[in-house]
């Protein structure tokens, strides 16, 4: 019933009206609060599927491995590595948050490369592209072990030039294989 006097609601209801606010208020604080940002979940130990890399443990792996970059330019920004969720894959690195770059080290040979297959060369490494869905995979093939980077779409050129780099540096080039 409204205050005679002025035409206001009576003073129960203003006040049961803001105690609801305020809880709503509260309640959606305390949500917000308690949810995995996105961001948490892009920068958190990555999960990846554990592919067959008999190799993992060689020699050229251990050398490769340890000189890859600390973080990899593409388009512009720097992607720092990432730490990968256990049980990791052995011999691999990830780099960025959202569409990381991931190199595995010591896979075996690609079916894929067959002597008409087509090769680019990059930085004095050659590579043997696979593309998949929203990524790609680049498969260094003329090295002691394969090695594959996986490249999102969405990445520049960067990150398979830095890895050329490293590769070319580190492993000696040897004669393709077919079989």
């Amino acid at each position: 019933m409204p205050d005679s006097d002025t035409g206001a609601p009576p003073r129960v209801v203003l006040v049961t009206a803001a105690t609801l606010a305020v809880a709503l208020a509260v309640a959606v604080a305390v949500f917000a609060l308690t949810q995995p940002s996105a961001d948490s979940a892009d920068s958190g130990p990555l999960p990846l599927v554990p592919v067959p890399a008999p190799f993992a443990g060689s020699p050229g792996c251990t050398t490769l491995l340890g000189a890859v970059p600390a973080e990899l330019t593409s388009n512009g920004a720097s992607l720092k590595v990432r730490s990968l969720a256990a049980p990791a894959p052995p011999a691999t690195v990830a780099w960025g948050t959202t569409d990381p770059l991931v190199l595995r080290c010591g896979l075996d040979r690609p079916p894929e490369l067959t002597p008409t297959a087509a090769l680019r060369q990059v930085n004095g490494v050659q590579w043997l592209q696979v593309p998949g869905e929203g990524a790609s995979t680049w498969y260094v093939v003329d090295r002691e072990v394969y090695a594959a980077l996986t490249v999102p779409d969405s990445a520049g050129t960067g990150p398979l030039q830095q890895i050329s780099d490293t590769v070319a540096a580190k492993l000696p080039s040897r004669p393709l294989r077919f079989s």
